[in-house]
């Protein structure tokens, strides 16, 4: 039975209301605790928000006009669709009440700039106050999308491209060209210029492969002369065999875990220091520098860290990317299906709802724990093949073999 308690709370003629010393002591209430007021059968009443969501990945459609190598739709089968409008309203309807709004990312399985009121979409979030970013491949960011774009606001443009030159960006997505890419790039940059200020920045994403890692200091160069703000570089999540023979994170992966341990200051990498510390990352120790060694950590989930969630086309709302899809990938030579784990849907309940469900929050504090067995580097358990359950008795979806967890695979 939920405990009931009344107390007074003075309201100002600012319309801050001001809690009784002893309601404060109680609840260990602090400075800038998020209270969320709640219109019940009965009344009124007051919850506390202890991880306020503060972030959305939105994915606007799963249909893309590329094939690239890396893609989770390589071995899928899933319908193709776009979000509509009553959905991305009630998106919009959910964040409205959240103080300050949450960021919104657009991206997911599949080409934003491919749902035809993208620009339009932005331009409903912008006006509720929230951040707004988007990832794109570039080629459909045509001279008019990127007004477009700008005049609705938004705030940071992300491009993917994982490779420097026509042929190694070819390898990789198949269906583009560069040259026409870098061309649209140029295009956003010159619009987004004013006469007084720059509107939004641009970041570029590398997904990292023996077949184009070469490439990135001439990608950075690039991105240098592009005026990019960040970049993000990323290793490839494998989806298939073949795509399994480019990872560059086998032995890195195992030593991190299995040491001994080699820790290192923070020093220059050169021409001096270059050869040596070659020689010392590939002599089977586990490397760190000075100030990142946590010895207890086995995972740590970028998305519950941030207080993100994400949102499919449909509607239905995941925990985090890697969820958001039922997919087949590879672990090292195993291959491991993880099923989508579906905490409900915006068309059904609302998003903050959703966030404070019991369930769904149970489930953000054991991921933050990060008790799960480790599937990443074990390979001895048919448990490893999936996410329904671990030894350790975890209950689906468990994240022992998440490499999002483990910091190898990164996304905005």
């Amino acid at each position: 039975m939920k405990e009931r308690s009344e107390f007074p709370i003075d309201i100002d003629s600012q319309g801050r209301g001001v809690l009784p010393p002893e309601v404060v002591s109680r609840y260990g209430l602090k400075r800038g605790t998020k209270i969320y007021l709640e219109n019940g059968g009965n009344g009124l009443s007051l919850g506390i928000c202890r991880d306020p969501l503060a972030k959305v990945y939105i994915e606007p459609t799963n249909r893309c006009n590329l094939e690239c190598r890396t893609c989770m739709r390589n071995i899928w089968d899933e319908p193709l669709g776009q979000m509509d409008s009553s959905t991305f309203s009630r998106i919009l309807e959910g964040l409205g009440n959240i103080s300050p709004p949450p960021k919104i990312f657009f991206g997911g399985i599949g080409e934003p700039l491919a749902h035809p009121r993208i620009a339009e979409m932005v331009g409903q979030a912008k006006k509720i106050g929230s951040s707004v970013e988007l990832i794109t491949n570039g080629t459909l960011l045509t001279p008019d999308m990127s007004l477009r774009l700008l005049d609705a606001g938004l705030n940071m443009l992300w491009v993917s491209l994982d490779g420097a030159t026509p042929e190694s960006y070819a390898d990789v997505r198949l269906g583009s060209a560069l040259p026409e890419v870098l061309a649209n790039i140029a295009a956003f940059r010159k619009a987004r210029q004013t006469e007084y200020t720059q509107r939004a920045y641009l970041g570029i994403v590398f997904v990292a492969m023996k077949r184009n890692i070469a490439d990135l200091p001439a990608l950075l160069k690039l991105g240098r002369e592009m005026g990019v703000r960040r970049f993000l570089v990323s290793n490839i999540l494998p989806y298939t065999a073949e795509m399994r023979e480019e990872i560059l994170y086998a032995r890195s992966r195992m030593d991190f875990y299995l040491g001994p341990f080699l820790e290192l200051p923070i020093i220059d990498i050169n021409e001096t220091t270059f050869r040596p510390l070659y020689q010392a990352f590939d002599s089977g120790k586990s490397v760190v520098f000075s100030g990142n060694r946590n010895d207890e950590a086995q995972g740590r989930c970028p998305f519950i860290e941030s207080r993100s969630t994400a949102v499919s086309w449909e509607g239905n709302l995941s925990p985090c990317l890697p969820l958001l899809h039922s997919h087949n990938s590879f672990l090292d030579s195993r291959e491991r299906f993880s099923r989508r784990h579906i905490v409900g849907s915006v068309n059904e309940k609302g998003l903050q709802d959703l966030w404070r469900d019991p369930q769904y929050a149970a489930f953000r504090e054991r991921v933050r724990a990060f008790d799960f067995s480790p599937c990443v580097i074990c390979g001895g358990c048919e448990m490893g093949e999936g996410n329904e359950e671990d030894c350790f008795g975890n209950p689906f979806p468990t994240c022992g073999g998440c490499l999002w967890a483990q910091d190898v695979i990164r996304c905005p």
